[in-house]
């Protein structure tokens, strides 16, 4: 008499945390990201207290002047596995930009020039990958998709889960939400809290020209590190220095 071969109760896929889909989630208003778009990553960067930029490790494979700036659309899989990869393609929505957590493996890649033909097609802006990608060059042939990623390799992923679309993960140590407004260029990658982007916007667009006048006056020669010297003497230290022993 043989027994059942059954694989552990610890292999089975179970729905719930892990293996889940949202199917809707708040966008911000397409003024809200058309007004960050003005911005660069690093002035964005400076306005959020310099917490909330992605890893420097996760670059752009295509061409690096191409900029992204869009909601985020969320997806984790498990390393090395594509299936929510692809279930995304039939929910997000023309403009969104696909944030993929996928652990920073470098083990295999999640997607590659077919997903990537099949999205644009779809009307999504671009991939922000935490992980790998594979077949650039394809990639690259479309001239004016944006893909950012931790590298390239050549090893396919599998298609079996589990994972989960839309809800929160973490993209190069920042934790990103549906909604969340990416603005990724060849300079870095910054998401913007949905609940705080519009008063970023706000904060950015009053102080434009100040800084568009201290640059324009640093340019011509014209500045002064006077508060150098007032935070040195606030720590006891005077400006001009002193003589070694």
């Amino acid at each position: 008499m043989t027994s059942e071969v059954r694989p552990p109760a610890s292999a089975e896929m179970r729905p719930g945390p892990g293996f889940r889909i949202a199917s809707a989630f708040e966008r911000p208003p397409r003024d809200l990201v058309d007004g960050l778009a003005e911005f660069s990553a690093a002035d964005i960067s400076d306005f959020m207290n310099r917490l909330y930029a992605v890893s420097s490790e996760i670059r752009p494979v295509t061409d690096p002047r191409l900029r992204l700036v869009g909601p985020a659309f969320t997806v984790k899989v498990f390393p090395g596995d594509n299936l929510m990869v692809h279930k995304c393609l039939d929910l997000a929505k023309p403009g969104d930009v696909v944030l993929i957590d996928a652990s920073a493996s470098h083990s295999n890649s999640v997607l590659g020039d077919t997903i990537s033909i099949k999205a644009r097609h779809r009307g999504i802006a671009g991939f922000v990958i935490d992980g790998l990608v594979r077949d650039v060059d394809g990639i690259r042939e479309l001239g004016d998709f944006p893909v950012f990623a931790r590298g390239v390799s050549p090893i396919g992923p599998l298609h079996r889960g589990p994972g989960e679309i839309n809800y929160p993960i973490a993209i190069g140590g920042i934790v990103v939400h549906p909604g969340d407004i990416v603005v990724a260029e060849d300079g870095g990658i910054v998401i913007v809290p949905q609940d705080a982007a519009r008063d970023i916007l706000a904060a950015l667009r009053e102080k434009r020209p100040v800084l568009e006048r201290y640059l324009a006056d640093v340019r011509q020669g014209v500045f002064s590190n006077a508060w150098v010297d007032h935070i040195l003497a606030s720590q006891g230290l005077a400006p001009g220095g002193s003589s070694p022993r």
